[in-house]
């Protein structure tokens, strides 16, 4: 184990390495030379520049591979691994800036690589800051390309030592704390949850960044916790306290459309219908983990198809980017014998099998499939009625209106399935 002087030579020394790197573009430019292997690439670099050097540029450059389609300006930024793995995407980071957008001097902590610095400082004055100096370097280096002229500062600090009492914050405690994998709970981030919940006890407001899977239910009274789903994927929850926060305990929001919900998930109660409806609604992840589907379907007058299931049902499709709508086709027992007949006088060329609740490997079941040239279709196994259910249904084209119905209702039996 090193002692505080060893690690602190080790940061320096990174931080040094780090700025040789960066005054010396001419290793990334052979690295890019076409032609040559990755393994002839590795020896010419070792022939001119330091094995150090070398290994702290492949490093980055991996990195910035990775970072292609994640972040902006990818091939420029200076990255880690981890820090990347770990950062904020891009359209979250901008979504939760705006409500810090009235502040000054926001203080966002354990900065990283500065995504969430970057979009704050593009706003209002903000102070980066972490415990590690060469992350500090990276967000300042980061935040020239992505947001030349913000108002950010970085700082070298222990958090855990200061006194934000009065202060406005942003948040990003360290989730693999003590291991490679990151951790769902909330005691084992560092900072902690006790200090998490004495920060939002003394700061005057702000957000800390959690994991959407973690056990937050009745960690945070008095705050806000937001689901944040990007395209479909629940990325991030966030803890709105204090000044920032918002009047309910939950909100769900789905990126990049930026339809928000926020209530009380216990003010609504759906409905459950024993009959499948023109269409079948997935609903995004950030609704069903905030708990607010039900407020969601009673906002649009769905149905769900059991009070076990979060799947719902309806003969025209809502204007949400909270559900994801399929049209019925059939309804059938849950029998791959009896889907496998149903298919096969019309097989199609891919299948999507859809489950939430009912234990199935989707694998198993596509290879049972008959295929031929049909279009393809989505298999839902679900419960509806109290009884499990296959639902074959197809996606709707893009760009399809919001209004329409295909007609009556598909009643759902235990003992046959019911094609349109």
């Amino acid at each position: 184990m090193n002692t505080s002087s060893d690690s602190t030579e080790l940061t320096d020394a990174e931080c040094e390495l780090l700025q040789r790197l960066r005054a010396t573009p001419e290793i990334f430019e052979l690295m890019t030379d076409g032609g040559a292997s990755e393994l002839a690439v590795q020896k010419i670099l070792r022939s001119r520049f330091d094995d150090d050097l070398v290994r702290m540029a492949l490093t980055v450059a991996d990195a910035r591979k990775k970072a292609r389609g994640q972040l902006p300006h990818a091939e420029r930024l200076w990255l880690t691994r981890v820090g990347l793995e770990q950062c904020t995407a891009w359209d979250v980071a901008q979504h939760k800036a705006r409500r810090f957008h009235e502040s000054v001097d926001v203080f966002d902590l354990c900065c990283g690589i500065g995504v969430d610095a970057s979009h704050l400082a593009a706003l209002t004055s903000t102070i980066a800051m972490d415990t590690l100096p060469a992350m500090c370097l990276r967000t300042a280096w980061n935040a020239e390309i992505w947001q030349p002229d913000s108002r950010l500062q970085t700082e070298c600090r222990d958090i855990t030592t200061v006194d934000w009492t009065g202060k406005i914050v942003h948040v990003d405690p360290d989730r693999r704390a003590g291991g490679d994998r990151p951790t769902k709970r909330l005691e084992l981030y560092q900072p902690d949850l006790t200090w998490m919940q004495n920060l939002n006890r003394t700061a005057a407001g702000g957000a800390i960044k959690i994991s959407p899977a973690s056990n937050f239910l009745q960690k945070f009274p008095g705050c806000e916790i937001e689901l944040i789903s990007l395209n479909g994927e629940c990325r991030e929850a966030t803890v709105w306290f204090g000044s920032l926060a918002g009047p309910h305990a939950f909100r769900a929001t789905s990126l990049p459309s930026g339809e928000s919900i926020s209530a009380d998930p216990l003010s609504a109660w759906t409905n459950t219908t024993e009959t499948v409806g023109a269409f079948l609604l997935d609903p995004d992840p950030a609704i069903v983990r905030s708990g607010l589907l039900d407020v969601m379907a009673e906002q649009y007058g769905l149905l769900r198809l059991d009070a076990e299931e979060e799947y719902l049902t309806t003969d025209s499709v809502p204007s949400t980017a909270f559900v994801t709508p399929f049209q019925v086709e059939c309804v059938l027992p849950y029998n791959l014998k009896d889907l496998k007949r149903y298919l096969r006088t019309a097989p199609s060329r891919h299948y999507e099998i859809k489950c939430r609740r009912i234990p199935t490997d989707a694998d198993v079941v596509r290879r049972q499939l008959p295929t031929g040239e049909g279009e393809p279709r989505v298999i839902v196994i679900a419960r509806c009625g109290k009884r499990s259910h296959i639902v074959v249904t197809r996606r709707l084209p893009s760009g399809i209106s919001c209004s329409f119905s295909l007609g009556e209702k598909v009643a759902v039996r235990p003992d046959e399935g019911l094609a349109r």
